[in-house]
């Protein structure tokens, strides 16, 4: 199983990325996906998740109304819009396959995405 992530970068506070995660290995649609980040010297931390018909999604309070999770089964890839982003929401980003929707953990990680957000 592999997913992998892109999409991070440097970018001023109040901007915008789109994070993607390719995944292979495994039956995409079956797979819950989510997102998680981990700052520096903090624990890794719940971002967003998406179930597998993307009838369902889930995001931390943190991001709620600024990021949005999405999932392209016919590309077995998910996606996390990132908008109007602050300084702490600087980490690595981490792309993950659950077979339980919203779970805290994850069956499968991804590499992860450095963002980096400048004020």
């Amino acid at each position: 199983v592999q997913l992998q992530a892109s999409g991070g970068g440097l970018v001023q506070a109040g901007g915008s990325l789109r994070l993607s995660c390719a995944a292979s290995g495994l039956a995409f649609s079956n797979y819950a996906m989510a997102w998680f980040r981990q700052a520096p010297g903090k624990e890794r931390e719940f971002v967003a998740a998406i179930n597998w018909s993307s009838s369902y999604t889930r995001t931390a309070d943190s991001v709620k109304g600024r990021f949005a999770i999405s999932r392209d089964n016919t590309k077995n890839t998910e996606y996390l819009q990132m908008n109007s982003l602050k300084p702490d929401d600087t980490a690595v980003y981490y792309c993950a396959a659950q077979r339980v929707f919203g779970s805290k953990t994850a069956d499968y990680w991804g590499q992860g995405t450095q963002v980096t957000v400048s004020s």
